[in-house]
């Protein structure tokens, strides 16, 4: 009886381990920063990232203390819940080992040399949500990144679009099996490449 028991325990704990984080969950219906979703299929396993898109709106959001994300600090890649990148396979991101599953993504906003941080948590500390990508009460600074979690940083290719981009855009792109993130808002653009397994 006591195997019985463990043998459900631990096939338990596989199942929520190999769960799909629900994007309908992660719609907030916020019209300012609206629900926005990527993704590709790279020999016929299934990327895909949930986030949600603001907009400048007359901000200066990067570059400067005076920004509405200064150099030297964590962004949480959108707004609202935390930007969940999921992958059916196990990829290289840019050197970095990614299994297959649901990871939180944030950047490190390092002068100019952004890195995007891979985080194993998802999920609420108590485990009944998607956690809200800042910090919810005290000073309400900061990201809910934990560093302890992170699987890794990698850094990101850095550049400047033609023209001012008005809201967040994150985009998938593959060919054969290789892909890149790209991100672009504001006067940005970083993106990181990627290798399916």
């Amino acid at each position: 009886m006591k195997r019985i028991v463990i043998c459900a325990l631990l096939l338990g704990g596989m199942l929520t381990a190999l769960a799909q984080v629900d994007k309908e969950k992660l719609k907030t219906g916020n019209k300012k920063s609206p629900n926005a979703e990527t993704s590709v299929t790279v020999n016929g396993k299934n990327l895909w990232i949930a986030y949600h898109a603001p907009s400048v709106n007359g901000r200066t959001i990067f570059g400067g203390d005076k920004a509405l994300q200064p150099d030297d600090s964590v962004w949480r890649l959108g707004a609202d819940y935390v930007t969940v990148l999921h992958t059916d396979a196990a990829l290289d991101l840019n050197g970095l080992a990614v299994p297959p599953g649901d990871y939180a993504l944030y950047v490190f906003l390092d002068k100019g040399k952004w890195q995007l941080i891979v985080n194993k948590q998802v999920m609420n500390a108590a485990g009944t949500r998607v956690q809200w990508g800042i910090a919810m009460g005290g000073t309400g600074d900061g990201t809910t990144d934990d560093p302890a979690k992170d699987l890794g940083r990698v850094a990101m290719t850095m550049g400047k679009p033609a023209a001012l981009v008005e809201t967040l855009k994150i985009a998938l792109s593959a060919a054969g099996n290789k892909g890149k993130i790209d991100v672009a808002w504001e006067n940005v653009t970083a993106s990181v490449p990627f290798t399916v397994k």
